[in-house]
């Protein structure tokens, strides 16, 4: 039985910045909610400060709980004329009306942009608070996802051709034996280890494959896994074109083509893309050492596959993280790359990996210094420019056809 409230004098004349817990009880009174004096005023001890700063979702998510549609809309527009005729005290209490200012942030860390958003009141936040909310604001932004791509093929292609040049510098194994390695001197070679390491990472593909084909936001997925791709892999050119190491292991046959002409270098670029630089598909090249390429990829694909499947699927990210540690043990075992390659490239991948997404996903991360965020990472800064938040993991059937296939995902998004 909700208590009756006690009426104070000055409950018409105070500012709601000064009410107390009896006068929001007065309040709700006058307004018809006397049912949630109760829930407000005695278990939750909801004042004037805290009325001005509540929002839908404060109503619906716990502790408060209110399970009425009805009355969570209706209480929701008097809760906003409050907050429209008392601005001033809500910027008293250290908000911004606009929801341009810093000081206030939601669990994932966000605010939204003044010139982006349409966000004006603290009501309109609550679009901001649940990713599944926010999802409706996301665009597919499909010339960005051309220009990622275009980057990727470009930085390809150059590693590519970098690996024909490395190849050909590569020291003679006479002279420079094989550098001395903690896991590679105690570790025997395993001819098939290579084409193991290759299969797993087909299968780490596979399942990111369908992940983009049936998550919601599968071209903003793309056009982050073909940006972050092209620049580890862009590194990577760098580092094997300015040095260049001794070979890893005796088994390797590297012999130098130092006639070939520039035409010839270019044509045997082309059959490395075109197999993608795997053995599998007859790819065999020295010197691109200093961090491995097929950790890369594997690591990539890792990450991407447990960032984007739901936590739920916890299977799936257990043995995708298992495919990516064998698929480096046997990078390792068919002494294909250093130790020092494969622990340097997977620190790189994960680290820009966990870097951008941490900048994508708290934008009050990038408000402070977006300057030098333009100017040390401009790539990220225009791929992410219209990103206000985590991108949620949403899926849905990508075809028109068949209906119950779509009936059967539409179901499972609102669940």
């Amino acid at each position: 039985m909700p208590r009756k409230p006690q009426k104070t004098e000055n409950n018409t004349t105070l500012s709601v910045n000064d009410w107390t817990s009896s006068d929001v009880a007065v309040w709700l009174n006058k307004i018809g909610f006397q049912v949630y004096v109760d829930l407000f005023c005695d278990q939750h001890r909801i004042d004037g400060k805290a009325l001005l700063t509540l929002s839908e979702q404060d109503l619906r998510m716990p502790p408060l709980e209110v399970n009425i549609l009805g009355d969570i809309k209706r209480l929701m527009i008097e809760i906003r004329k409050l907050q429209s005729k008392n601005q001033s005290a809500i910027e008293d209490l250290g908000f911004s009306a606009s929801m341009s200012s810093l000081r206030l942030l939601n669990s994932y860390g966000r605010v939204p942009r003044r010139h982006n958003s349409s966000v004006s009141t603290i009501s309109d936040y609550d679009d901001y608070m649940d990713p599944h909310m926010y999802s409706h604001k996301l665009k597919p932004e499909y010339i960005k996802l051309f220009i990622s791509f275009t980057y990727m093929v470009l930085v390809f292609w150059c590693t590519a051709f970098t690996m024909v040049v490395a190849h050909d510098r590569v020291p003679d194994m006479q002279k420079y034996p094989p550098l001395p390695d903690l896991f590679l001197d105690n570790m025997p070679y395993v001819p098939w280890a290579f084409d193991m390491c290759e299969m797993t990472a087909l299968c780490l593909g596979t399942i990111t494959i369908v992940v983009l084909i049936f998550h919601k936001h599968r071209f903003i997925i793309m056009r982050r896994l073909f940006a972050m791709s092209g620049t580890v892999f862009m590194l990577r050119c760098i580092t094997m074109f300015i040095t260049s190491l001794s070979v890893p292991g005796t088994h390797l046959d590297c012999h130098p083509r130092v006639n070939d002409d520039v035409w010839a270098k270019l044509n045997r670029a082309l059959l490395i893309c075109r197999g993608f630089g795997m053995s599998l598909q007859g790819v065999r090249s020295c010197g691109d050492y200093m961090f491995s390429g097929h950790t890369v990829i594997v690591t990539m694909l890792n990450f991407f596959n447990t960032e984007y499947i739901p936590h739920r699927l916890h299977y799936i990210h257990i043995a995708s993280w298992v495919m990516n540690m064998f698929s480096i043990f046997f990078i390792l075992a068919a002494h294909e790359h250093y130790s020092i390659d494969v622990f340097i490239g997977f620190y790189i991948t994960s680290r820009l990996f966990l870097y951008y997404h941490s900048l994508a996903n708290n934008r009050v991360l990038k408000q402070p210094d977006h300057m030098r965020t333009r100017i040390w990472f401009p790539m990220f800064s225009f791929f992410e420019s219209s990103i206000d938040g985590v991108v949620p993991n949403e899926y849905e059937w990508p075809l028109p056809w068949p209906q119950s296939w779509k009936l059967y995902f539409d179901k499972k998004k609102h669940k």
